[in-house]
């Protein structure tokens, strides 16, 4: 149903769009037509992916943390576009750990992307959509399966995906009378290279936790990349403040990381999670 000119003269950024799902979603909103702006933290791959693409693609290295970071980043593609009509918050960090052994500092690290780098782009893509009174304009922010049943081992996640959610409903509902659009995308288990080697390091837990989705399969890139244009295209115009789930069945189980409490005792638990850690 998609077409070469389905996003054509959309300008779309998307945030943590240097890899893995955000890149999958940029490279085929680019393939349909739009102007993309990748942003990230990492400058090389961000470059490296918006020269794959090519023309109408760029690379915008931020940290989503920062405000003056966002404001700075929105200035530069104003200036280059004149307009960002499109939002895709996709920048996000998490990791496994036993609740009580989480500090102040790991939680703040995932809500400090996932809640408030939401917020900072939203609000800053919002302030100025409001003030050039531009039509027709998407925010996609990418949550989980999880947000609304929560999840044992990734607090932080659960608690900043479920607010994302709850901006989500409240600004679909405040800034409808500015031709705004707000929806979501919950997706539940996609294989990607950075992410998922430090969720499932273990081949026999992978291929446990597969055959308890419904169908059988983990998710594709490309699937959740065309969930994304459809929000993003006229063909969802009349979807506001909805949140589509693309898991395979996998939320019909509640909560995607509750089945560790299933496979080994606590402490066998703890110990996999310390091998999963980064090495300095």
């Amino acid at each position: 149903m998609f077409q070469e000119d389905t996003l054509k003269d959309r300008h779309i950024l998307v945030t943590g769009g240097g890899s893995g799902l955000g890149l999958a979603m940029a490279t085929y909103f680019h393939q349909l037509g739009a102007h993309v702006a990748l942003c990230g933290r990492r400058p090389q791959p961000l470059q490296d992916a918006a020269d794959a693409m090519g023309e109408r693609a760029v690379a915008i290295p931020c940290d989503v943390r920062d405000p003056e970071q966002v404001k700075a980043m929105f200035d530069e593609l104003t200036r280059r576009w004149g307009v960002v009509d499109g939002l895709v918050n996709n920048a996000a960090g998490n990791f496994l750990s036993a609740s009580e052994d989480l500090s102040p500092n790991a939680f703040n690290a995932v809500v400090d992307i996932v809640l408030k780098g939401t917020f900072h782009c939203t609000l800053e893509f919002g302030q100025r959509i409001i003030a050039a009174g531009t039509p027709s304009s998407n925010v996609i922010n990418i949550v989980t399966t999880y947000t609304e049943t929560g999840s044992s081992f990734v607090l932080p996640s659960a608690c900043a995906k479920a607010g994302v959610l709850a901006m989500t409903n409240s600004l679909a509902v405040e800034w409808s009378t500015y031709g705004i659009r707000l929806n979501a995308i919950a997706p539940g288990p996609f294989p990607t290279e950075g992410a998922w080697s430090r969720l499932m390091p273990d081949p026999s837990i992978e291929e446990s936790y597969k055959r308890g989705i419904p169908l059988g399969r983990y998710g594709k890139p490309e699937e959740l990349a065309q969930c994304a244009a459809f929000l993003m295209s006229p063909m969802a115009s009349y979807i506001q403040g909805g949140c589509i789930t693309i898991d395979g069945g996998e939320r019909l189980m509640a909560g995607q990381f509750n089945r560790f409490v299933q496979w080994m005792p606590r402490p066998m638990i703890k110990q996999a999670f310390e091998a999963m850690k980064p090495r300095k």
